[in-house]
């Protein structure tokens, strides 16, 4: 893990909070592993004292899991939670993209649709880390364009439980492919001011990202589980 430039920045605990959920939501720290105050701090060249300022606000974002007798471990969710969660975001989402094609404003459409034109510069030259940031910010301000506070952070509490998984969505090129698609399909819908297209669009989306998140997590076990097997 690269070490954070400029240890002595008075943005020092916004750098380190934004690293640590990096390495999170890129599975760099893999779920269910545990963080090493310790090694963190070594590794990013900072105090541990940043470092536990981040893990205290990853544990309220829903990334990590304060355990007693066993400190912050990385969330791992079970196949029902993660179906669960991403059938409410499917909902908050719908709802986020109706209601912003109701109320966003020019500025917010090119704001949008810059954004839009990185986030495919990024897919053109594979790169996920850089790609996957713009598009969670698209999400965002799709969500601040509904105009409704409560909605959005019910979004965003809720988002944090999977966004490894939908940062790991994208791994699959046709997949991804796809999902770039689904991103012009919802400007397009935003540009026509058509709230009914845009919640459609917006809950498909959520829902082809969960069945790829589905069948990841189920052939991953069913590999383990031959790896078991043949210790066994």
């Amino acid at each position: 893990m690269a070490a954070i430039e400029q240890p002595n920045s008075p943005n020092l605990h916004e750098a380190t909070f934004q690293k640590l959920r990096s390495l999170l939501v890129e599975g760099k720290i893999a779920p269910g592993c545990k963080l090493n105050e310790r090694e963190l701090a070594e590794s990013l060249n900072v105090s541990r004292t940043p470092i536990r300022e981040a893990i205290r606000r990853l544990a309220a974002d829903g990334l990590v899991e304060l355990i007693t007798n066993r400190g912050a471990i990385a969330v791992q969710l079970t196949l029902e939670d993660v179906i669960h969660t991403f059938d409410v975001i499917a909902d908050l989402e719908g709802f986020s993209g109706e209601l912003a094609a109701n109320n966003i404003s020019d500025a917010t459409l090119s704001e949008l649709e810059a954004l839009q034109y990185e986030m495919m510069a990024s897919y053109a030259r594979r790169d996920l880390s850089s790609y996957y940031k713009l598009n969670l910010r698209i999400h965002h301000l799709i969500n601040q364009a509904a105009n409704n506070p409560v909605l959005s952070r019910l979004f965003t509490q809720v988002n944090a439980r999977i966004e490894a998984l939908r940062f790991r969505s994208n791994q699959d090129g046709v997949k991804w492919e796809k999902a770039v698609e689904e991103h012009q399909e919802m400007l397009d819908a935003l540009k026509a001011r058509d709230p009914v297209r845009m919640r459609k669009i917006m809950m498909q989306h959520v829902k082809n990202k969960r069945d790829v998140v589905v069948q990841l997590l189920k052939s991953e076990a069913a590999q383990m589980n031959n790896v078991e097997t043949v210790k066994s």
